[in-house]
């Protein structure tokens, strides 16, 4: 079995309930001519590009009926379309938000090493779009507002909140950091699940930067080492980047 299959197949051990245990399609040993078909359309306009994060929920059958993998609601997985066997991410390509796809992969063919062809049902939830490296990581830009800490920041989109979190806020945020050479270190947009955390809980500049911001706005941050990791040579170094959005104020 491939490596992408083994990921696959155990990248969610979950406990299957007979009650919640699909029954295999009728049509599993019969596929038609294309390999796939659409099981319900979709309701979205765009489609996950070969960089592009996906949230989906899926069954997966070996052409024998037995059950590989079963995520059902209100489960989902996210995964990036790169780490999907060849035959299931190109089915995902094909697909637009809300849209249910059976795809057939035979046996042998690429990604799929098992002695058996799969059956891989699909709903497509959501597609995450990978986070772009800002123009302006090196430094800020000379429209940045600084504050007398040296935090430099640059709202990206108004918020439409009309509060602001406290220092003793708990926030709810999505974001993404850089080095100043254009390295992502680290984003909960990729994980496709928000981080929540108390402003106390955080480094110098979010705690500052966070208390600036609406709930809805979107705003990058330069924060110097200081306000950042300092010394601590276990975390990234120098002045870091960050766009975050506050998504609420708990």
């Amino acid at each position: 079995m491939s490596k992408r299959l083994s990921l696959l197949c155990a990248i969610l051990a979950l406990p299957l309930l007979a009650a919640d245990k699909p029954a295999p399609p009728a049509d599993l040993k019969t596929p038609p001519a294309e390999l796939e078909r659409v099981l319900a359309p979709g309701t979205g306009k765009e489609y996950a590009g070969a960089d592009d994060i996906v949230r989906v929920r899926y069954t997966v059958w070996k052409e024998d009926g037995s059950l590989v993998q079963h995520v059902p609601p209100p489960q989902s997985l996210v995964i990036a379309r790169e780490k999907m066997i060849p035959g299931w991410s190109a089915s995902v390509s094909k697909m637009v938000t809300g849209e249910q796809r059976r795809v057939w992969i035979p046996a042998g063919f690429p990604g799929n090493k098992s002695d058996l062809g799969l059956v891989i049902d699909t709903e497509l939830l959501e597609i995450i779009h990978r986070p772009q490296t800002p123009d302006d990581v090196a430094a800020p830009p000379a429209d940045a507002t600084n504050t007398e800490s040296g935090l430099a920041y640059k709202v990206l989109q108004a918020g439409s909140g009309d509060r602001k979190p406290s220092r003793g806020s708990t926030v709810s945020v999505h974001y993404s950091g850089w080095t100043t050479d254009g390295q992502m270190f680290d984003s909960s947009v990729l994980r496709g699940t928000p981080s929540e955390f108390p402003l106390t809980a955080v480094i110098k500049g979010w705690t500052e930067g966070l208390q600036l911001m609406q709930t809805g706005e979107k705003t990058r941050f330069w924060i110097p080492a200081n306000l950042a990791y300092g010394n601590d040579k276990s975390k990234p170094q120098g002045m870091l980047v960050f766009d975050v959005e506050l998504i609420a104020i708990r």
